[in-house]
């Protein structure tokens, strides 16, 4: 028997990538797949390593063990509820969109949220959400919210425009 293709899940450490991240998994215990959370990071988005002082710029290796010790923190409530779904963390270092469009060849699926950690609050819909629904090479699921959650803050300020 061939080994079910993967769903991808793209992870942020945002609220809408906790919610596609809970679709994935979910998808995941349904289709008996596996599930892979892949956070992309650069040198700007990557949490500060042990190693980091004043004046001392660690190596590539030190802000992928960072990153991936946040994803681990990040999921490690939602992978208790799924304990069945065989998961894996990557962490590439590239811009996401990138990194997620790579990830989808050969995937059953590519879970993402709406918005991610970064961007303008008034977008219905993030850069990377729309660049991977343009150009994914597997069907792109977006999630906005959860069955019975609010979706996280999505409103734009109008700064008073309608009350003149």
């Amino acid at each position: 028997m061939e080994a079910p293709l993967p769903i991808i899940v793209g992870n942020d450490g945002s609220d809408f990538a906790r919610l596609a991240t809970h679709r994935a998994l979910w998808l995941g215990h349904q289709l008996q797949a596996p599930v892979r959370i892949v956070r992309a990071w650069s040198i700007s988005t990557a949490p500060r390593p042990a190693s980091w002082s004043p004046g001392y710029v660690p190596p590539a290796d030190d802000f992928e063990a960072a990153v991936r010790e946040r994803l681990e923190r990040d999921v490690a409530a939602l992978l208790a509820e799924f304990p069945e779904v065989e998961v894996t963390l990557e962490t590439p270092h590239g811009p996401p969109g990138r990194e997620l469009l790579k990830a989808s060849q050969g995937a059953r699926i590519l879970v993402v949220g709406t918005r991610g950690a970064g961007g303008f609050k008034g977008l219905l819909m993030g850069s990377v959400s729309d660049q991977v629904v343009e150009h994914a090479t597997c069907d792109v699921l977006v999630v906005r919210r959860g069955i019975d959650e609010q979706s996280p803050g999505r409103r734009a300020r109008l700064d008073g425009i309608f009350d003149q």
